[in-house]
């Protein structure tokens, strides 16, 4: 995947250029996110099992593991990801928390889910959406779940619906992709019907699923404008077209850019509308 377009090109990315950027960029990503984050860290934590063992798949720099951790100190949580800088923050972020009872571990989601369960929990903020054959990969992690165990996570809803993604498409002259099946990424479980369809064909009896609709924080302080455009250029949509344009082009685009964001603007801070959905699976079967 390419950071810099959301493009996805392989994971082997993540353990390079991406996470590099993604672990930089964490504390503005969290913050991106927060909004969310509190919806899908309620939904974990109604569902969350008092004792047993808890997968957080594609981690990142560990925010719902940490939520997770606090809301159940019982609980054994493991979070896994392709990013050795992002589990170096997520570690750093754990301090002294980060013993037996929550642990960071830099790989693939599946290998650790299989060697590792089963689980009694599995949780995801925005991490499930990248797997090349997602059926494939949602049966793997329920041969990983005890069964019974509960599956949470949170993706984003259609692109339309999210202003980070479509806010440049006019300025920048991006053009929106076209609708050609499953491709993975940010907007790969977009589709509510194909995504329940997933999860019962793989082995998950959908439980629950609730459209969000959340502040997306681009940009907050003195001027919020100047950093909404800063974090547009490392993160989302924007970012590779800025990267590749010609001085003067960049200019421009980067002008057209600040007009755009700044009805947007409230008070010290800029928020973008965005959907997401939550989904809460349950595990068939044994396990």
């Amino acid at each position: 995947m390419s950071i810099e377009g959301w493009i996805v090109t392989g994971g082997m990315d993540w353990r390079g250029r991406v996470g590099e950027v993604w672990a930089a960029e964490w504390r503005r990503t969290d913050r991106s996110l927060a909004d969310l984050s509190r919806h899908l860290d309620a939904a974990i934590a109604s569902v969350a099992p008092e004792r047993g063992h808890a997968l957080d798949i594609g981690c990142g720099a560990g925010a719902t593991s940490l939520a997770l951790r606090a809301a159940r100190p019982g609980l054994r949580v493991t979070g896994v990801d392709l990013s050795a800088e992002l589990m170096a923050v997520a570690q750093a972020r754990a301090g002294v928390a980060a013993d037996e009872g929550l642990r960071f571990q830099c790989g693939d989601a599946l290998a650790v889910a299989a060697a590792e369960g089963p689980f009694d929990l599995l949780c995801s903020r925005h991490g499930v959406m990248f797997f090349p054959d997602p059926v494939e990969a949602l049966a793997s992690l329920r041969q990983a779940a005890r069964g019974g165990a509960r599956l949470v996570f949170s993706c984003f809803a259609e692109r339309a619906a999210n202003g980070f993604a479509t806010l440049a498409d006019a300025v920048i002259g991006i053009t929106p992709p076209q609708d050609e099946g499953y491709v993975p990424g940010p907007f790969g479980f977009a589709d509510r019907d194909q995504v329940g369809a997933w999860l019962t064909e793989s082995g998950w009896q959908p439980d629950n699923v609730v459209r969000v609709r959340f502040d997306y924080v681009v940009g907050e302080g003195d001027d919020p404008v100047e950093d909404a455009l800063s974090f547009l250029s490392q993160i989302g949509p924007a970012a590779r077209a800025l990267a590749q344009a010609a001085p003067d082009e960049r200019r421009r685009m980067e002008t057209a850019l600040r007009e755009t964001l700044l009805p947007y603007r409230t008070g010290d801070r800029i928020a973008l509308p965005a959907s997401a959905w939550i989904w809460r699976a349950v595990a068939h079967g044994d396990g």
